[in-house]
């Protein structure tokens, strides 16, 4: 008969009970420290059965006990270690199937076996069940946690909570484990309570109501300050421009900024974005004239200022053609040149193609290209180079400027209107010194050249291309506009000049477009009220193919602009050779223009300098050579130039003194160049004048009246002069013609 298994004993209890129960006959030994009560042992059977069991049934035993022994957690080394008598205690099992009892089970052994078998079967079950518990209750903490951050959280209750020794006292010590179960209370954060709510601490409260009320006070403030000071901040590159403090702007003290409407704020017309508020009036006004803003302008005016003492002054009358133009171009300014400014392009590699105002603008963006530009309108002229302007003898100022000052179009990159109030403001100091204005509208839509400084440099889009219509049409309506807003009182005797397009490549573009678009640009200004001298360009056609044109059009003069360096048959003339053909050339030249018997009629030049090489720092364009040195290569064979042109028979051409600083110019060619500019000067005064280019540059002496006069290469007065083309001109043999 087979002997009970785990197995057995749940199917037939019976069984157990039965097979246990069988009545023994046996001599007992009381003083055997192996029977117990209930228990016999026989001296008279085999050794088999001295310890009451046959060998079937120990066998049967051993197998039992072998297959309990994996279960029970005696084997663990827990138990291994534990004192006998400590694990009889925790497992009243562990002795019950012993190999060194020598008696059977008893039925109530029996009964603990199988209840603690049955136990062991069911612990893998609930092992899982405690883990998945314990994953919930994981999982809701970090909802709660979730709901914290999101300060969803108030006064609910957890769903879950910990089954798992719920009389156990709150814990007091801190440990690694407690920390990344989220039982810690960390600084503004939260600390899970026996009760299941989840609370900010008080602390945090505090110390968030103390952030807010200080932002609440900063934030504005902060803002106020920033705006009343301007939005303008240098976001690249360095120059001359970009050097000195930011402008004080101590009008907008009195301003209230509520005043501004929220329609106007953060745009071109909310003084509290300027850059620069000096002299402008900040009050702010929506009225505009031709559709053209007066904001910035001040209301009183006065126009009894004369330049100097040779002058009539503003509200008094020139006498054109008698009283000679002695006047100066502000280039460089409102209308981008690289070579007046370097420093806003030098940081750009040539590879970049940043190569003139167009691609400036596009590559800073519109935020950035009018926080730059803006800058380089407030520092690079101010008030008081109209103050050195006029204390240097001139009478009149050529400010260039850009159709953008007016308005943009689809695709434009460049900063619209920011120059406006910059121009009226130059216009304002020209009056505040008596100096009448020139105004030279320097780049139209579309460029009518190509060149850098008309914006965009490559192809002519004006009265040219696919677009070119589109663009005659666009420059004629910014002139309604322009001169509908110059036609006001204010203007009508600090404006002496009004420029319709500089430099029109009439080379390139058919005459007779041309001259029909200025016809239709001239009507337009004189329907508008203006009665200013108009200025229309020579288009480098040569003055002597401008007579009888525009003869409908009444008080226009004839702006031709005069250099040598840029004609590669010019350019190498010696230093005697080129004062004689300003003397000559130039004079004949001029003076037959100014007779409108033999010529157009009014003449004046509107741009000259006392350069005699095109060695200046981008000149003939971003990152190019130059003729001087040989090294301009175009696609136009016409303009190409890949051999140097300096004199012949004088030796290597090199630019590097050339562009030297004036200090290291030798007297000699000191005297040469300020020979140079009185001849020039001489020979545009038998014409209406001259203007010449320009004030100041960054880098560029010998294209800077004021570096030049500094320098002692030019006047300190326009009209104090030793040379007027009457005395002989030297040979200049000790000066080298290479530099």
């Amino acid at each position: 008969m087979a002997g009970p298994s785990k197995r057995d004993s749940k199917q037939d209890p019976e069984r157990t009970v039965r097979s246990h129960a069988r009545p023994r006959r046996a001599h007992v030994d009381r003083n055997s420290p192996h029977n117990t009560p209930g228990k016999r042992s026989s001296t008279n059977e085999s050794p088999e059965r001295q310890n009451g069991e046959t060998p079937e049934r120990r066998e049967r035993r051993e197998r039992r006990e072998k297959r309990t022994s994996r279960q029970t957690p005696d084997q663990s080394p827990q138990h291994r270690h534990r004192s006998p008598e400590r694990r009889r205690r925790q497992d009243p099992t562990s002795y019950i199937s012993s190999e060194k009892s020598p008696n059977p089970l008893s039925l109530d052994s029996l009964a603990k076996l199988d209840a603690y078998n049955e136990k062991q079967s069911r612990r893998p079950q609930e092992k899982e069940r405690l883990l998945v518990a314990k994953e919930k209750d994981r999982g809701h903490e970090r909802r709660q946690k979730g709901r914290v951050a999101s300060g969803r959280v108030g006064k609910d209750k957890s769903r879950y909570r910990r089954h798992i020794d719920h009389n156990r006292e709150r814990r007091r010590v801190v440990s690694g484990p407690l920390a990344e179960e989220g039982y810690i209370r960390k600084r503004g954060g939260y600390l899970p309570e026996d009760n299941g709510k989840k609370r900010f601490g008080r602390k945090f409260w505090l110390f968030a109501i103390s952030v807010i009320l200080l932002l609440v006070i900063l934030i504005p403030v902060g803002v106020y300050v920033s705006r009343k000071h301007g939005a303008g901040q240098n976001s690249s590159g360095a120059g001359s421009s970009d050097d000195g403090a930011r402008p004080p702007n101590e009008n907008l003290k009195g301003v209230d900024e509520n005043d501004i409407p929220s329609t106007a704020k953060n745009t071109y017309l909310d003084p509290f974005t300027w850059y620069d508020t000096t002299d402008f009036n900040v009050t702010y006004t929506d009225e505009t004239v031709g559709g053209l803003p007066v904001m910035g302008l001040n209301s009183a005016w006065d126009d009894g200022t004369q330049a100097n003492e040779n002058v009539p002054p503003l509200n008094k009358n020139w006498v054109y053609g008698t009283m000679p133009i002695r006047g100066i171009n502000i280039g460089g300014w409102l209308s981008i040149e690289p070579f007046i400014t370097p420093s806003l392009f030098k940081s750009y590699k040539s590879n970049q193609g940043i190569i003139d105002e167009y691609t400036l603008t596009k590559d800073l963006g519109p935020q950035k290209a009018a926080k730059k530009l803006e800058k380089h309108y407030a520092k690079f002229i101010q008030e008081d180079d109209f103050k050195q302007i006029q204390a240097a003898g001139f009478d009149h100022v050529r400010i260039s400027y850009a159709y953008w000052a007016v308005t943009t179009y689809p695709g434009d990159p460049y900063v619209p209107k920011i120059s406006w109030r910059y121009l009226l403001r130059a216009i304002e100091y020209c009056r505040k010194y008596g100096l009448r204005v020139n105004l030279d509208l320097h780049a139209l839509p579309g460029s009518q050249n190509g060149w850098n400084h008309s914006g965009r440099q490559g192809a002519i889009g004006w009265l040219n291309g696919t677009d070119g219509d589109t663009n005659a049409q666009r420059s004629l309506d910014i002139h309604t506009q322009l001169s509908t807003f110059f036609a006001q009182p204010r203007y009508k005797n600090v404006i002496a000049i009004y420029g319709l397009a500089n430099e029109p490549k009439m080379i390139a573009l058919p005459t007779s477009v041309v001259l029909d678009w200025e016809t239709k640009a001239a009507a337009i200004v004189r329907k508008s009220g203006m009665q200013q001298y108009l200025a229309v360009g020579d288009g480098f056609l040569g003055l002597s193919k401008w007579k009888g044109q525009l003869s409908g059009v009444q008080k226009v003069i004839l702006d031709v602009h005069q250099y040598t360096i840029f004609n590669k048959n010019q350019i190498n003339f010696p230093h005697q050779k080129k004062i004689q053909y300003a003397c000559q050339g130039w004079t004949d030249q001029m003076k037959q223009s100014n007779n409108a018997v033999t010529g157009f009629g009014p003449t004046i030049c509107g741009e000259w300098s006392q350069a005699d090489t095109d060695c200046a720092v981008f000149l003939n364009n971003v990152n190019t050579g130059s003729r001087w040195e040989g090294t301009l290569p175009t696609s136009d064979p016409t303009t190409s130039v890949t051999t140097p042109h300096c004199p012949p028979n004088s030796g290597t051409c090199s630019c590097d003194k050339a562009n030297a600083d004036p200090s290291a110019y030798s007297d000699e060619y000191k005297q040469w160049l300020m020979m140079y500019a009185e001849a020039q000067m001489a020979s545009f005064e038998t014409g209406w004048g001259w203007f010449y280019w320009t004030w100041v540059t960054e880098s560029a002496p010998q294209w800077s009246w004021k570096t030049g006069m500094a320098a002692g290469t030019l006047p300190k007065k326009t009209w104090q002069r030793d040379f007027n083309c009457t005395a002989d001109i030297p040979d200049f043999a000790g000066l080298p013609e290479t530099y």
